[in-house]
């Protein structure tokens, strides 16, 4: 019903409880508001990964493009209480790319941080390769690690086809369209376009470790025939920098780079993830608190009567 239709004293007692109601939504949302900022703040004691620290980031498994990963590599890069990064190392190796993304993302992290790579059971590959960045390289005696190499493998079963007699059929737009196949033989000119990707992937990575090791291409080239060392021999090759973890990490933290060895050592977290948490679990309630106080709806801006 219109209010021009309404006795006066019912129009007055609802203008005063949509008053009433504005004020208390503004002072709510003031609340609510302070009580964000303030958590922000007390998360630099409370929460994980935030207050001076020193940040443990571990990267275990098949090495890919890992998300999670990258954005904890560059939350601690951005985190002003990050003093120091140690990337603890357990991992087989993995795709190129994968190893490609998390070099770069480790580089970006350590012109601003110092971090210490620690290689446990195995480091070897593209998990040798992330190593790389990091200021210092530390390895068990008995870590199984470099592998410098690139392999691409297939399997080719058109001869057991025939004797099964069933016959495989493809059409391609172009000769090297579906080489290698596991139903026809490599031929040669496939063969070699594949030796040249090859080359070029082991090419790059060589790249990474004579610049990232500081050593020649070429005393990296008699290196990276794929072949795996131990920890001890990665050292006398001069591709890790010594034995060690995370104690001998924190000690030349301290020595080298001015990090208290009293400074927690905590696993990294992505802050954002909780900024996020805390920023829909504020929209929630805003939403909640202008259609159930002011009967505004937040999706359509029309306005209802509050129940």
């Amino acid at each position: 019903m219109p209010e021009d239709a309404l006795p006066d004293a019912l129009v007055d007692r609802r203008r005063l409880k949509r008053g009433l109601g504005l004020w208390r939504a503004i002072a709510v949302l003031a609340v609510l508001v302070a009580l964000f900022l303030a958590g922000r703040e007390l998360a630099e004691e409370a929460l994980p990964g935030t207050g001076a620290h020193v940040a443990r980031i571990e990267i275990s498994g098949t090495i890919t493009e890992n998300r999670r990963l990258l954005d904890a590599l560059e939350e601690a890069r951005r985190n002003r209480n990050t003093a120091a990064v140690l990337l603890a190392i357990d991992s087989p190796g993995g795709a190129v790319a994968g190893g490609e993304a998390l070099h770069g993302a480790i580089a970006r992290l350590a012109a601003e941080k110092p971090v210490v790579a620690l290689l446990g059971g195995t480091a070897a590959s593209a998990g040798y390769m992330i190593a790389l960045p990091a200021h210092r390289i530390l390895a068990r005696e008995a870590t199984v690690t470099a592998s410098i190499g690139v392999v691409l493998q297939t399997v080719e079963v058109s001869e057991l086809l025939r004797t099964l007699g069933v016959r495989a059929e493809a059409l391609t737009s172009g000769r090297l369209k579906g080489q290698p196949s596991p139903f026809a033989p490599l031929s040669e000119e496939a063969r070699n376009a594949l030796r040249a990707v090859i080359d070029d992937l082991h090419g790059q990575f060589v790249a990474m470790v004579a610049a990232g090791r500081r050593l020649p291409v070429e005393r990296v080239r008699d290196l990276a025939d794929g072949g795996i060392m131990t920890g001890r021999q990665a050292v006398g090759a001069g591709l890790v920098d010594a034995i060690g973890g995370e104690r001998e990490a924190r000690a030349w933290l301290a020595a080298e780079r001015g990090v208290a060895e009293t400074l927690p050592v905590r696993d990294a977290t992505p802050r954002r993830r909780t900024e996020e948490w805390l920023g829909a679990t504020l929209g929630a309630m805003l939403k909640s608190l202008f259609t159930e106080w002011l009967g505004v709806d937040l999706g359509t801006g029309l306005w209802q009567p509050p129940r």
